[in-house]
């Protein structure tokens, strides 16, 4: 019993850091599909690409869209924060982007 409490906390890290690794990935995720959207939805005529990125992730992840509109291609740009689940880490912004030829 003395020693499963004394490795009881090693086991309680190495649990934290595994969902943390999870959504760093799902944030990587969810920066990847907003950006695509934002550039898929702005390379259109008339297209607002900043709320076709936030629409396409979720909200907790604080999505922050930034499009560029050039002559030929629109850039897309999404941050997100993906909270810290271990409290000696502050959390971190990952960000993603896409590129699609403008429809003229």
């Amino acid at each position: 019993m003395l020693e499963f409490a004394g490795f009881l906390p090693i086991l309680l890290l190495i649990g934290m850091a595994t969902i943390q690794l999870g959504l760093v990935g799902y944030g990587i995720s969810q920066a990847g599909s907003g950006a695509r959207a934002a550039a898929r939805a702005a390379s259109q005529h008339g297209g607002d690409g900043a709320a076709a990125g936030r629409a396409a992730v979720s909200g907790w992840l604080d999505p922050r869209p930034d499009v560029e509109q050039g002559a030929d291609t629109t850039t897309a740009t999404v941050t997100v924060h993906v909270p810290a689940v271990i409290p000696l880490f502050g959390g971190w912004d990952v960000s993603r982007h896409a590129t699609m030829p403008n429809d003229d």
